[in-house]
């Protein structure tokens, strides 16, 4: 987890990269910019993730919400994803989601830079089968977020995975979300969720 940094000199240099798991683009890495708040996940999580996902992600059009580093789209599309919107509201994160979009050469996704909750407060473009919903934390977004995804944003049966602090037991949920999958590490909790 990155610790926020108050001297905004900081906030737009390469902090690192990310690492693409498996896939077309299995061992490619990526430069991350270290900005306040970005969490890229880490491989050890993304492993279990994308080992729920596995039934899903192929020919799925995918919505990363708080996109971040990429590191949940990016992952999707080396494993075949049909498309990948990526919302992220940072300007430098934003950036380097397009530069490494362009490395990777991928051609089926889009960047948006953008507050999340504006973009999914407008009338819904089309239906995704496959959202990421991994926000800064504390915020009280998961259930912002959720509650705009379900004014038309999803496909029937669309498969939602939501990661948020592991303290955050009181979040509320649309009803026809089931639960698929949940496990705790650390100080963060991981949900997979599947329309009903």
């Amino acid at each position: 987890m990155s610790k926020a940094r108050k001297n905004s000199a900081n906030t737009n240099k390469s902090s690192g990269n990310i690492r693409i798991i498996a896939g077309k683009h299995r061992g490619r890495k990526l430069p991350v910019i270290d900005a306040e708040g970005l969490r890229p996940t880490t491989d050890r999580v993304k492993e279990t993730v994308f080992n729920w996902l596995m039934p899903y992600v192929q020919g799925s059009h995918c919505l990363d919400c708080f996109a971040g580093a990429g590191s949940l789209g990016f992952e999707a599309l080396s494993r075949h994803a049909e498309h990948v919107t990526f919302l992220e509201l940072n300007k430098q994160a934003a950036k380097q989601l397009i530069a490494n979009k362009q490395l990777l050469g991928a051609t089926n996704c889009e960047v948006f830079q953008t507050n999340t909750l504006e973009f999914l407060s407008t009338p819904a473009s089309k239906q995704y089968d496959l959202i990421f919903i991994d926000p800064p934390f504390r915020q009280g977004l998961v259930e912002k977020v959720s509650n705009l995804l379900a004014s038309g944003w999803l496909a029937p049966q669309a498969i939602v995975y939501l990661e948020q602090e592991a303290e955050a037991t009181s979040t509320v949920l649309p009803d026809n979300w089931q639960l698929l999958k949940n496990k705790t590490m650390g100080q963060v909790s991981y949900q997979l969720y599947q329309l009903k």
